[in-house]
């Protein structure tokens, strides 16, 4: 008999199951009663080798089964994910008449969670505490507040917790997950400090979701606490720790130092690498995040969704057109592209670019569109301009039942047709929206100020004053407005009302990257060190220009000037003309592409000469403004002119 258990234990240990089939042979053959007596001992040998089906017959014809093989049979169930099969065993086992113990409570409670079953969930803790296991014991309490935790049912979790008078770090941190994965982040915060107080020590559990909670709340003091506490444990090499501690940082704004926690680290797993990047795009680094996901991919890491979802997010942001599309093939070829996110962001990237076509193409990939979707859809007609395409998509919307209108969708409908100069279309739509918001007031103020409605321009500023009197961007753009329709005592007013309310105008700015530098320009800026070069060569390029047909629209001087030639040396020194200027000088010969970045919108006139610069050079220029993306080639733009 000894040397049977001998012999099991090897098999076990060494995960020999043929061997241990051979073995379970030779006793049935001998004819010995060691099946009786010892049977649990080859289940036991069946479950380590990975066979709960040759385990689950022997359990089957086993006379008498003991509470710890009943309980091995279901936790074994519950670990190998086959939570149904492990419920129907809890079902025998109580009509067998065998009652369960701790531990087949604290593996059951799990198999009701994954089941998705609360009421069954709901009537076995109920026999916990008839059997005075509720509380007694941690296991039983840990596993209760871990289900109640997965259904949602936090004031649950929590009352058990509460009833526990020995609480261990297990119990703690399964509390602190649930409040952690909830939003309850200021509970789990509390929950932790309690724990420390009373002298429980954390586990890398419990400091991984206390570090993401501490991101939630953008607690960054309590965040750089916990990091001593990693460190003081010697957890920072653990994964969880790691992952988290890049998503606390980057959720409070400190990119250089979750840039610090991932470079020192020995091994980064998928999802510490997605985190980065995650946290590199939500904090506006998207070029440094497009750089990583390289590395990654050099490192022969597998993406996963949510990782391609957000650099998708990042090509999308810094109109990386080709990027994106080999993004693309990477989701096709690792059978991602059906996933709503990754779906949702391709749109939204070739929607952005004015790739309708694309768009619709991955619309059509087969994944079931949410409202997300159609945003991105509207978007990319809003950026094609292709008004009645847009107009039977939001039809489309209000007829499908299954998604919610948002105020969102209105914005992007109400811009596009007040884009295409149907203004009193755009005005009624804003009427069916319940409580406008400024966002869609000065979405229909921008389209204004484009066709000269000044009119309807004041009738929105006094709509606009009712819901936020200090909105500095209205009063900027009304003055605008009155000053490209050579309003200039109006113009004097609103400056006034601007001085008076003390608001503040961003000053137009554009950057652009050459040789990853990145260089700061300003309207008329004369600052930067190679200024002669800079202005020789826009001039030069003027010159080029309205030979091709550039015709400067001074509209856009937004200044009072009497003088002609003085309002053409206001337009030609714009910030954007000065960025692209200088990349041009700095670059010579090179047939690369030159990208800018503006704070503002890229006005009208630039917009016309930048057309001609692309045609002039054959280079590709890629203007990223605060309103959308435009890619000039060839003197066209992917607007199609439509800014």
């Amino acid at each position: 008999m000894n040397f049977c258990y001998s012999l099991i234990a090897q098999c076990a240990h060494t995960k020999s199951l043929t061997t241990l089939r051979a073995l379970h042979c030779h006793v049935i053959k001998s004819g010995s009663s060691y099946l009786t007596s010892g049977g649990h001992k080859l289940i036991h040998g069946y479950i380590k080798c990975g066979s709960l089906d040759d385990a689950r017959k022997l359990f089957d014809e086993m006379p008498n089964r003991h509470i710890v093989t009943w309980n091995s049979m279901i936790s074994s169930h519950v670990s190998y994910g086959r939570s149904r099969e492990a419920l129907g065993l809890y079902g025998n086992m109580l009509v067998e008449g065998v009652l369960p113990d701790a531990y087949t409570f604290s593996a059951i409670f799990k198999a009701f969670a994954e089941m998705g079953v609360l009421s069954h969930g709901q009537r076995a803790h109920g026999l916990a505490v008839v059997l005075g296991l509720e509380v007694l014991d941690g296991f039983v309490a840990s596993a209760l507040v871990d289900m109640y935790a997965k259904f949602g049912r936090m004031r649950d979790a929590g009352l058990v917790f509460q009833r526990v008078s020995d609480k261990d770090v297990v119990l703690c941190t399964a509390l602190i997950v649930g409040y952690s994965q909830h939003g309850f982040n200021g509970e789990a915060l509390e929950v932790f400090e309690d724990m420390v107080d009373r002298g429980v020590k954390a586990n890398e559990y419990t400091l991984a979701s206390v570090l993401i909670s501490c991101g939630n709340l953008g607690d960054l003091v309590t965040g750089q606490l916990i990091h001593g506490l990693v460190v003081k444990s010697g957890l920072e090499s653990v994964v969880a720790s790691q992952t988290s501690l890049l998503t606390m940082y980057s959720k409070c704004g400190m990119v250089e130092d979750s840039m610090k926690v991932f470079n020192h680290l020995a091994y980064a797993s998928q999802v510490t690498w997605t985190s980065f990047i995650v946290g590199l795009v939500q904090n506006g680094r998207e070029e440094v995040a497009v750089s990583i996901f390289r590395e990654m991919m050099r490192c022969s890491m597998s993406p996963n969704p949510f990782t391609l979802s957000s650099i998708l997010q990042a090509c999308s942001s810094l109109a990386m057109l080709e990027v994106g599309e080999q993004v693309h093939a990477i989701t096709l070829k690792t059978g991602v592209g059906g996933n709503k996110y990754v779906g949702a962001a391709l749109i939204n990237l070739y929607g952005k670019c004015g790739y309708v076509d694309k768009a619709r193409c991955v619309f059509e990939l087969g994944h079931e569109p949410n409202g997300m979707t159609f945003m991105s859809i509207l978007l990319a007609c809003k950026n094609a301009g292709l008004v009645e395409e847009g107009c039977k998509i939001f039809s489309s919307i209000r007829n499908n039942h299954s998604i919610e209108l948002t105020k969102d969708h209105f914005a992007c409908m109400i811009d596009l047709l007040g884009r295409s100069k149907r203004v009193e279309e755009a005005a009624k739509l804003i009427e069916e929206v319940r409580n406008p918001d400024v966002v869609l007031w000065r979405t229909l103020l921008n389209a204004c100020w484009i066709h000269g409605e000044v009119e309807m321009a004041e009738k929105i500023l006094r709509k606009i004053n009712e819901l936020a009197p200090g909105d500095g961007g209205t009063h900027v753009l009304l003055t605008n407005l009155y000053a490209s329709a050579g309003k200039w005592n109006q113009v004097i007013e609103m400056k006034s009302t601007i001085r008076d309310l003390k608001l503040k105008k961003s000053p137009a700015m554009s950057w652009v990257d050459v040789d990853r530098e990145v260089h700061t320009f300003m309207a008329g800026d004369f600052s930067h060190p190679r200024a002669h070069e800079i202005f020789n060569t826009l001039h030069d390029l003027v010159e080029k220009v309205k030979i091709l047909g550039y015709n400067p629209d001074t509209r856009f001087v937004l200044q009072h000037l009497d003088d002609d030639e003085k309002k053409l040396s206001s337009l030609y020194y714009h910030s954007e003309k000065l960025a692209i200027a200088f990349a041009l000088w700095k670059t010579g010969s090179r047939k690369t592409s030159i990208r800018i970045f503006k704070n503002l919108r890229v006005c009208g006139d630039c917009h016309s000469w930048i057309k001609f610069v692309s045609l002039l050079t054959g280079r590709d220029i890629i203007a990223r403004d605060a309103n959308r993306f435009h890619h000039f080639k060839g003197g066209i733009c992917s607007c199609k002119d439509y800014w």
